[in-house]
């Protein structure tokens, strides 16, 4: 990572962005924790965005122009990731909910759906 900036104290930085920015794709739901659960706190995800954009204001003049392109590129992608978490967690929390029933189905197939496939005395004769 160190050759892609003009100097250690640089790398550094993106290193704390990059920290910043994982910590915000885990609150939003996107990437899993170390136990491989999803979590979801919006204000947790904000907070982390607004660090970022605080980094930015201060940091204004002092960064190369890659630099200041990767940091504005790094909050735009979570500005926009961050106006898509509620369909995702949505879409998780449907997942979660069908595979319950799934899971109860199976752990209780009498309480489970039934289809009657057969047929009755009158439809076989005719």
């Amino acid at each position: 990572m160190a050759d892609m900036f003009a100097d250690e104290d640089s790398a550094r930085f993106f290193q704390i962005v990059q920290m910043l920015q994982r910590s915000t794709m885990l609150h939003m739901g996107y990437l899993p924790d170390q136990d491989h659960a999803f979590h979801y706190n919006l204000l947790e995800a904000k907070e982390g965005i607004e660090v970022l954009r605080m980094f930015q204001k201060k940091t204004e003049g002092n960064l190369t122009t890659q630099e200041t392109q990767m940091l504005r590129t790094v909050i735009s992608d979570l500005q926009m990731h961050f106006t898509k978490a509620p369909q995702l967690h949505r879409k998780r929390q449907e997942e979660q909910a069908q595979s319950e029933v799934i899971r109860e189905t199976f752990n209780q197939p009498q309480d489970g759906p039934v289809e009657d496939l057969s047929t009755s005395a009158s439809e076989e004769e005719e």
